[in-house]
């Protein structure tokens, strides 16, 4: 019965996978319908991850209200400035930058608006797009892990905690092990595909006039950016220093996940109070309808995922004595694919991390192996990944004729595998 259990899972989430979007929402759902019928207790209460799903709705609130009031475009601003001042560097500077906009927002939605930006101050400085372009959509993904307001971060402190690290600590050491991965990857996408003026297909498309010549962007930039984009950053300061705060607190005045929800949204409050935002305008965002998706799709998946594993906890914790236990590496490999096939940092986690404590891997190569949710690259139909593709006229941000070697591949391989292995060299030290 556990494996028809587990085909019915795997057989649905490829379902899902292959209708992408909210397919895996959809198909997550129907799958939970055959466990039940295949003898899973179908419990709702226990089997969707409610507190995850509250924070990436007050998350995606108060970022897409900051959006309406204009502080996205500011931010867009201030980072092609920082870009055109070293175009030739764009290749280390632009994932930074995606890296920190993630890091803040909880969403790798935010790096659509900078894409563009990269692509032109890349040609502007005779740098072939797609070296920083495929580390920028690498970075932006893996900074979910590192985000203290993601879904992903929270569902996986939610996970880890009762096991002894904590909030803080999680995030600390997770933050320093992706960007130092992310930067591993950048050095290696800097050297990757020859020079642009070198690329034959950049030469032919030059000379049919396919190539538009590059020019600074112009943004209006709201009244209120500004004021919009210090309430936000108050929040994000009021969220950590109370997760700090309560840590270790019997009886909090306000549970973690609770706070995060409050205060993102009393912060979409004072946007609209402070920043005279029309709130009709949010929903039309499109942080909004990015993380609304993604909200569904970890209802979906992660019900699935859940009633399987409360149904078979006991086999799965003599699984893991005997396999992932002994190769506690194995749990990355299993959360790469996972990634690519559920294409959510949060479904993944909420999917294969209760699996893993189940199995009673150690908490050292959860949190080590924690990045490698992030591999969201590997087919190239991820929304940032189609976006770069298509902001690129070089043609240099190409897919192959066999659809894998395109160039967010290796980068993002790259970036991931450095952040696990320093992981594993760091958990014994740091957590």
């Amino acid at each position: 019965m556990l494996a028809l259990q587990l085909a019915v899972v795997l057989v649905f989430i490829l379902i899902g996978a292959r209708l992408g979007g909210l397919g895996i929402a959809f198909a997550g759902a129907s799958g939970v319908i055959v466990l039940g019928l295949l003898g899973c207790r179908v419990n709702p209460t226990t089997g969707i991850p409610w507190d995850v799903l509250g924070i990436i709705i007050a998350v995606i609130s108060a970022v897409a209200a900051m959006q309406t009031a204009g502080g996205m475009d500011l931010l867009v601003k201030v980072s092609e400035r920082l870009l055109r001042r070293h175009p030739r560097r764009i290749t280390f500077y632009a994932p930074i930058i995606t890296y920190v906009m993630t890091f803040l927002c909880g969403t790798g939605n935010v790096a659509f608006a900078t894409l563009p930006v990269i692509a032109e101050v890349a040609k502007e400085g005779h740098v072939r797009p797609s070296r920083p372009l495929s580390i920028s959509v690498v970075a932006s993904q893996i900074a979910i892990c590192a985000s203290p307001i993601s879904a992903a971060t929270v569902a996986m402190s939610a996970i880890v905690e009762p096991r002894g690290v904590s909030y803080t600590k999680m995030v600390a050491f997770v933050t320093l092990v992706t960007f130092v991965g992310s930067m591993v990857g950048a050095l290696f996408a800097s050297r990757q595909g020859v020079e642009l003026d070198d690329d034959p297909v950049y030469k032919k498309r030059l000379a049919e006039g396919l190539v538009s010549s590059t020019s600074v962007t112009e943004y209006e930039i709201k009244p209120y950016a500004r004021r919009s984009l210090i309430i936000f950053g108050v929040s994000l300061v009021v969220v950590m220093v109370y997760a700090t705060a309560v840590t270790g607190m019997s009886n909090p005045p306000l549970p973690r996940t609770a706070a995060i929800m409050c205060v993102m949204m009393t912060a979409a409050l004072m946007t609209k109070l402070l920043c005279h935002i029309d709130l009709t305008c949010v929903s039309d965002q499109s942080t909004f309808k990015g993380g609304m998706s993604a909200a569904l799709c970890i209802l979906g998946v992660a019900w699935l995922g859940n009633t399987f594993v409360s149904a078979n906890l006991d086999a799965l914790q003599q699984f893991g004595q005997s396999v992932i236990q002994q190769y506690p590496w194995l749990l990355s490999v299993v959360l790469f694919f996972g990634a690519a096939l559920l294409y959510s940092q949060g479904a993944t986690t909420v999917t294969f991390m209760p699996v893993a404590a189940a199995m009673n891997v150690s908490v050292g190569a959860m949190v080590a192996s924690f990045p490698a949710v992030s591999g969201l690259f590997v087919l190239p139909t991820y929304p940032t990944v189609v976006a770069a593709i298509e902001m690129d006229d070089t043609g240099t941000t190409r897919i192959g004729k066999f659809v894998l070697n395109h160039p967010f591949l290796l980068p993002g391989i790259i970036t991931i595998a450095a952040a696990v292995t320093l992981g594993f060299a760091l958990a014994p030290l740091m957590l």
